[in-house]
């Protein structure tokens, strides 16, 4: 079960949904509640009211669910919307004597491209204050159109956990981007989105935890 934390003024709905945690996750969850405050929100794929942030009871991930999360190009887009975006800032309180690292995270949506149409993914994460970042990039090529998924998993020696005993943001920063490519777009359209047209979960960040010394 998932408590949702609203970004913005508008309400967004969330499936509750249960998911397995992740091979790469460490350690055991702590038992007491994880709380998340969006402290920052930008871009023009999550305007105000259009995302939402959630908490697994078990304490294992969070998700980010979008609902007006789209680039295209071609007939009925504008200039500008080959390329959205959206930066989270996330103070993810934590019980004392926990720290965490994001495992795995998993990204979905549905994407129509057109012959010769290419899409892109890019998704990166990073404590406030710490230089090291994790950036990884999927591209997608036309003809598609169906649902996709992405996974990013970050091998255990290589996670990156927040300093303890410190409260540091997390910035979680997302990217699509579609091209025309060879394809004609004063005859046809093609678009990614991240979001759901079934209303599951869409973004899942699993958590890796450890005790602090």
């Amino acid at each position: 079960m998932f408590r949702p934390v609203l970004i913005g003024s508008a309400s967004v709905a969330l499936l509750a949904t249960s998911f397995a945690p992740s091979a790469a996750a460490a350690g055991v969850p702590p038992p007491d509640r994880v709380v998340i405050d969006v402290v920052a929100v930008n871009g023009s794929g999550c305007p105000a009211g259009t995302a939402a942030v959630a908490v697994a009871a078990d304490n294992r991930a969070f998700t980010v669910s979008y609902s007006s999360y789209l680039a295209q190009v071609g007939v009925g887009a504008k200039p500008t919307d080959f390329r959205k975006n959206c930066q989270l800032g996330l103070n993810i309180h934590v019980p004392q004597g926990y720290t965490y690292a994001i495992a795995r995270a998993d990204y979905r949506g549905f994407a129509h491209l057109e012959q010769g149409a290419a899409g892109l993914e890019k998704a990166s994460y990073y404590f406030q204050g710490v230089s090291q970042t994790t950036s990884v990039s999927h591209r997608f090529s036309g003809p598609a159109s169906d649902n996709w998924q992405t996974s990013d998993v970050t091998d255990v020696e290589s996670l990156v956990y927040a300093p303890c005993g410190v409260q540091r943001i997390l910035n979680v920063n997302t990217e699509l981007r579609v091209s025309a490519g060879t394809s004609d777009p004063s005859t046809t359209n093609s678009f990614m989105a991240m979001d759901s047209t079934d209303g599951s979960v869409n973004t899942l960040y699993h958590f890796a935890w450890k005790e602090c010394p």
